[in-house]
């Protein structure tokens, strides 16, 4: 969204909410979870093709998965927000030269999934029904798809699973409520009620949902890779989550920002896949 839109809906929850503020908060809350962008471009699809597609379901939605099959471990990816499959394009080709299984999954309300909103939580569920199905050993998360992959691990406690690698990761659920409250503006009624509806939904503080406490509790191997000039997510956040994973290798790169699209990530992340 322009600054002009972000500035126009930011004033009028806000005025909405000195008589409405549950309303507002959840007209707020709604804007918050719904992705603008993410579906399959006509030019995307020549690549996604190349895969076996299956549907899995989970609450009412179907979760896209494609397969490019290999003899190798089977490694399952998950994509950030507003985005998809195609993201991994370089890196799959780059996997399928070494044979392994690979398995990508679209979020709720991406690529060619259904559904109309998204969040952490509900993600890390379409994961685990994924990794129930497929069975990785690797599972690789970038953005909010790391965030819900470590969600998914501290909840499940997948033994199997041999190793995670998350780029560019978030920590704080908090962190990034107050990161959205910042950019549209909103007032303290709207910031508050906020907060109060995830008590609400999930009978938890949005304080409770942070991947380096849930990481104490997770004993896999994992790759934490992220940018120093990350505009998107602070790199911050994975030295919180480094600090309290007692099993991670932390690089942090400069130069490649939140997507860490490059070669050099790349090859970070099939050594550690490798080794």
């Amino acid at each position: 969204m322009s600054k002009k839109i972000v500035k126009i809906i930011g004033s009028s929850l806000n005025a909405l909410s000195l008589f409405a503020p549950e309303y507002a908060s959840e007209k707020a809350l709604d804007l918050f979870a719904t992705p603008r962008q993410g579906r399959i471009s006509e030019k995307q699809k020549a690549f996604l093709n190349t895969a076996k597609t299956f549907q899995l379901k989970h609450d009412g939605l179907d979760i896209t998965t494609y397969q490019w099959q290999g003899d190798g471990k089977t490694i399952l990816l998950a994509h950030g927000w507003e985005s998809n499959s195609h993201r991994w394009q370089v890196l799959i080709e780059e996997l399928q030269q070494l044979n392994y299984n690979i398995i990508s999954i679209d979020a709720p309300a991406h690529g060619a999934s259904t559904g109309k909103q998204f969040n952490a939580i509900l993600y890390s569920e379409c994961i685990h029904v994924a990794a129930q199905h497929y069975k990785p050993q690797i599972i690789v998360g970038h953005s909010v798809g790391g965030m819900s992959t470590g969600f998914y691990q501290h909840t499940y406690q997948n033994k199997d699973l041999e190793k995670l690698v998350l780029l560019g990761a978030p920590s704080e659920f908090t962190g990034v409520f107050k990161r959205y409250v910042d950019m549209m503006g909103y007032n303290k009624k709207i910031e508050n009620g906020l907060n109060n509806l995830v008590v609400k939904r999930y009978n938890k503080q949005p304080s409770h949902f942070s991947l380096a406490n849930f990481a104490k509790k997770i004993d896999t191997k994992t790759l934490l890779i992220h940018d120093v000039e990350d505009k998107i997510i602070p790199h911050s956040d994975a030295e919180l989550i480094a600090k309290h994973h007692k099993n991670v290798e932390f690089i942090s790169t400069k130069g490649y920002g939140h997507g860490l699209r490059n070669e050099v990530v790349n090859k970070h992340v099939i050594d550690f896949i490798q080794s």
